[in-house]
């Protein structure tokens, strides 16, 4: 049914999104109301997404209402949304027509004259953001959905003039493959998602036939440093370009250091070139090398390199990307977004960066990410002093039984890892304030709603605390 759907022929009318609440999602939600669409949405939990949008006028709410997603013109949905979903069940009984997210999404990117879409296992959201920003700056007026919040942009999507779409092109259940991009920037290509690839060669195969949906005259931009990004480059046929700290690549950084926070300085040279001189504001090796990618992404689309080093230089970052929340106890509570081995392991080298004694709080995240990804989350926190695991955020999926996170405390402390099982936010906060020292980085990390821990925690604290006299 979906592929008969063009959005442009609902303009006006009511369109229902269910999953309204997910960072893709409550930015479509955004640019559909903006454009003139009667907007109203459904997700399972409330939070700073339905704040948002009920803010702006939108008839959201938490939970499953049949009845009210019957009556409108279209149905949207997430991948995460089952078919047997009964907003979803509603809809089809009513014959309303039904679209899933990544469809409508490269729908409304049509009809730019360039759409840079930002892919990779991870670094999409900050490098997409780091983009936006730079192109703001520079006056281009781009039309934005990134997988984050971003308050430069006053949440993850914008919408500007028809010049240039900046876009995460996720590549979750294929999804990407529904945008018509003209410039692809390729983050890394590791393992992630084997609920539905089926190892990294399938992954690297998926790449390929997201950049070969590039024009002949097309543009990639990717990481020297990762073989299989180069290989995708290489095979495709289009223009390339590449960024690397050290090189050999066409952008790299020159005096390369970083301060006590783990932020990294460097001039940004193109082919050797001095382009301008960048002093970061997010921590993290990884984060130099998303600044070089939008810095060439940003260059090829027309800004001034100069000019988009000083604006990479005040990125303050997206929320959830190694955010510092607040002090509880004497300890740094910090969260990151970081969901698979690779990204945690990430996230801890950077909290190691400020010298503390470093907590980190993993939530695992879906059944068939921790099955799939097993060994590697054994090992992803061996850099930090502690470990707290949580119960698995089972998200879209239905606990299959065969896998739980006391599995994966017994393999890290097999490792040498000081792991210990925290169920529940009350067991975890209760374990910090308990063990926790003055001086000591907590670090909560997983795209589930691991973030409210870091809320919770500082709430009790603030309620705990002696009112100020006045």
């Amino acid at each position: 049914m979906s592929g008969a759907v063009n959005i442009w022929d609902y303009a006006g009318r009511r369109v229902h999104m269910v999953g309204i609440g997910g960072s893709s999602m409550s930015g479509l939600a955004e640019m559909l109301h903006t454009d003139g669409f009667v907007v109203s949405g459904s997700d399972s939990a409330d939070g700073y997404a339905l704040d948002k949008l009920r803010r702006l006028g939108l008839a959201v709410y938490a939970g499953h209402d049949p009845q009210r997603a019957a009556q409108a013109d279209l149905l949207v949905y997430s991948a995460a949304i089952s078919p047997n979903d009964p907003e979803r069940v509603a809809a089809g009984e009513r014959g309303i027509p039904q679209v899933e997210r990544a469809e409508l999404l490269g729908q409304l990117m049509r009809g730019y004259e360039q759409t840079a879409c930002v892919c990779g296992t991870h670094g999409k959201t900050t490098a997409s953001a780091m983009l936006s920003q730079v192109l703001l700056d520079a006056g281009k007026d781009p039309t934005v959905h990134i997988g984050g919040s971003l308050d430069y942009l006053g949440g993850g999507s914008r919408v500007g003039g028809k010049g240039v779409f900046v876009a995460e092109a996720c590549e979750f259940n294929r999804s990407f493959l529904h945008m018509p991009p003209t410039m692809a920037i390729i983050t890394n290509i590791e393992e992630d998602h084997l609920d539905c690839y089926r190892d990294l060669d399938d992954i690297q195969h998926a790449f390929e036939q997201f950049v070969d949906l590039l024009p002949r005259d097309g543009l990639c931009i990717g990481l020297a440093d990762d073989p299989r990004v180069m290989q995708v480059m290489q095979r495709s046929g289009r223009r390339f370009i590449t960024f690397s700290l050290s090189g050999p690549a066409d952008w790299t950084a020159g005096g390369l250091r970083y301060d006590e926070h783990g932020c990294a300085a460097f001039e940004a040279r193109c082919r050797g070139e001095a382009k301008g001189q960048i002093a970061l504001r997010v921590a993290g090796d990884f984060n130099a090398l998303h600044a070089l990618g939008a810095l060439a992404a940003a260059v090829e689309l027309g800004a001034e390199a100069e000019a988009a080093c000083r604006s990479l230089s005040a990125f303050a970052g997206a929320h959830r990307r190694f955010e510092y929340t607040g002090t509880v106890q004497g300890m740094r509570l910090y969260h990151d977004y970081g969901h698979n081995p690779a990204e945690m392991q990430s996230a801890v080298s950077v909290a190691n960066m400020q010298g503390r004694r470093v907590i980190a709080v993993m939530q695992p995240h879906t059944f068939s990410r921790v099955k799939g990804l097993f060994d590697g989350f054994l090992t992803c926190t061996q850099a930090a002093d502690i470990t707290l695991v949580t119960d698995i955020y089972a998200a879209r999926e239905i606990d299959p039984g065969d896998i739980h996170s006391r599995m994966l405390v017994a393999g890290m402390r097999a490792q040498g890892i000081d792991a210990h099982l925290t169920p529940t936010f009350d067991d975890t906060e209760r374990w910090l304030l308990e063990h926790g020292r003055e001086g000591d980085l907590v670090l909560t990390m997983g795209c589930g709603n691991i973030n409210l821990l870091n809320d919770q925690m500082q709430q009790h604290w603030d309620d705990r605390q002696p009112p100020l006299e006045g």
